[in-house]
């Protein structure tokens, strides 16, 4: 299964043990009247384990998965993500030895992914935000010749990379073996919505994932514009930007645990913005 562009992805996030994590990951299998799992006419089913530990799981809409019909049961009908994250970035829950070299650390870190997760085969696996902010350190290209490895032996079907600057996203293509499919980034209306990284990212076949797309632009989200949009189309604000979003070609990532929240959310599918609505909200304040 491969995670196209145009897509609403919630996650929920949660400090647990390993049984919690392999408990979220039953319920998504296995439990067709879990909550979460029945919201959306259309569905595809996501779950998620960070290197720190974290679980979230996640629901998306999809094309072809109706809400009368049972939740998936087989691992093939989830798409798995996970991440490698340098120490800087880590909490004191390391998933690997902190003197290890680099590689041995990448090795690790997804070994913890696929223990907690219960599964051999990780979708999509991404180096989450590199060592320093300008350029790529030798400890960058460290890690990821650790994942094209990981990716080359079946383990991780996908690469990608969190986090990564317009200069530093150029130069792991240009010298990568296995080139990133995802690219993960903080979505700030403030630099024009990444507009610069997702045009790379159109350019040369790659998926934007757009994370914090509310929570890093309250200010552009209070904006009379985005308000009189919404009026207009008789949606929130937070709906009107997850369209927009989704019609300039991003994958959207949203976290909540209100089931509310959810459907409000996924009630995105079935409006447009007029023209020049998208052009506009994307010229707020980039």
């Amino acid at each position: 299964m491969v995670l196209p562009p145009g897509m609403v992805v919630f996650w929920f996030e949660f400090r647990s043990s390993q049984a919690v994590v392999q408990e979220i990951f039953r319920t998504l299998l296995l439990r067709p009247q879990a909550r979460a799992l029945r919201l959306g006419d259309r569905l595809l089913w996501l779950a998620c384990c960070t290197s720190r530990g974290r679980a979230p799981a996640a629901v998306c809409p999809a094309e072809q998965r109706k809400a009368n019909e049972a939740p998936p049961q087989r691992r093939e009908d989830l798409f798995l993500q996970s991440k490698f994250t340098f120490g800087q970035g880590q909490d004191h829950r390391l998933p690997y030895d902190p003197e290890a070299p680099v590689a041995a650390q990448v090795e690790q870190s997804f070994a913890s992914s696929l223990e907690h997760l219960g599964t051999g085969v990780i979708d999509s696996y991404l180096l989450h935000g590199p060592s320093q902010r300008a350029g790529l350190a030798p400890a960058d290209w460290e890690a990821w010749r650790a994942m094209e490895a990981i990716h080359q032996s079946g383990r991780a079907r996908l690469l990608g990379v969190s986090n990564f600057t317009l200069e530093q996203l150029r130069l792991l293509c240009e010298k990568a073996r296995v080139r990133p499919h995802f690219v993960q980034n903080r979505c700030h209306a403030a630099l024009g919505w990444d507009r610069r990284v997702r045009e790379f990212c159109a350019a040369n076949g790659l998926v934007y994932q757009g994370f914090s797309l509310l929570t890093a632009n309250r200010e552009a989200l209070a904006r009379p514009e985005l308000a009189r949009v919404a009026r207009r189309h008789g949606r929130t604000v937070a709906q009107v930007v997850f369209r927009f979003a989704l019609e300039v070609g991003m994958v959207v990532l949203t976290g909540t645990t209100d089931a509310g929240h959810m459907r409000e959310d996924l009630d995105v599918f079935d409006f447009r913005l007029d023209p020049g609505e998208a052009e506009r909200i994307e010229a707020l304040a980039g």
